[in-house]
């Protein structure tokens, strides 16, 4: 695979945009359309599709390509998968953390308490909710944690933003996240990984529940939602 800066440059561009919607799931993409769209060369565009293509925001479709559709049961099997490693990573957290990272991670979560504007606040919480998952899972201090993690949040930003669109939300998730520091600083590993998997579960349930029950209006704002089985 090319890893040039262009194509490296060039990635994050085509990233940015499925991820922002202004390429939205399930729209038809092509390398020429790319090409033109920033400007690139083939071999390039080549290559970042298929880093997309790994990150699971691209498929191919015929010779062609889709933007991912957003997949109601690979929603599921993340929150699952989640769940088993964000456990596993707190409880090392509890054990490895220094006093100095933990109160760190506690500066950086005062500092991102939802405020009340509305544009502002859901953009600050999806970027806010990201960032402490994954800085919670390198206090573990095991690298495939983190990366597995990172790579899991990167796979749900297109729908977080559903999560945190109220400020009742926004303050919900952040409330969260601070128990669950609490406990990690009072090395109360059962009590960590209680609030971690009720944190987790809760938050899919909801977001499952509002695309389920939104399917239809989503769709017709141009996002395409399947419900196929993840194998």
């Amino acid at each position: 695979m090319v890893t040039s800066s262009q194509t490296v440059q060039l990635y994050d561009r085509i990233r940015s945009a499925i991820l922002d919607l202004d390429l939205a799931p399930g729209e038809s993409i092509t390398e020429r359309g790319l090409e033109a769209l920033f400007h690139a060369s083939r071999t390039p565009v080549r290559a970042a599709l298929m880093s997309l293509q790994s990150d699971g925001l691209v498929q191919r479709a015929g010779r062609g390509w889709i933007v991912a559709p957003i997949d109601l049961a690979e929603i599921r099997a993340l929150a699952e998968w989640r769940e088993s490693v964000e456990t596993a990573a707190v409880r090392l957290a509890v054990l490895r953390a220094s006093d100095a990272s933990l109160n760190d991670l506690a500066a950086n979560l005062n500092a991102a308490r939802p405020t009340g504007d509305a544009e502002h606040g859901v953009q600050a919480g999806v970027q806010a909710g990201s960032d402490f998952h994954v800085e919670l899972a390198r206090l573990s201090h095991n690298q495939f944690m983190a990366h597995a993690i990172a790579d899991a949040m990167t796979r749900l930003s297109r729908t977080r933003w559903l999560e945190v669109r109220t400020a009742e939300a926004r303050e919900r998730a952040w409330q969260e996240h601070c128990d669950v520091v609490d406990a990690v600083r009072a090395r109360d590993a059962d009590a960590a990984v209680r609030l971690v998997t009720e944190h987790i579960r809760g938050t899919n349930e909801r977001l499952l529940e509002f695309l389920t029950a939104e399917r239809r209006r989503l769709r017709g704002r141009g996002l395409s939602i399947v419900s196929g089985e993840v194998d």
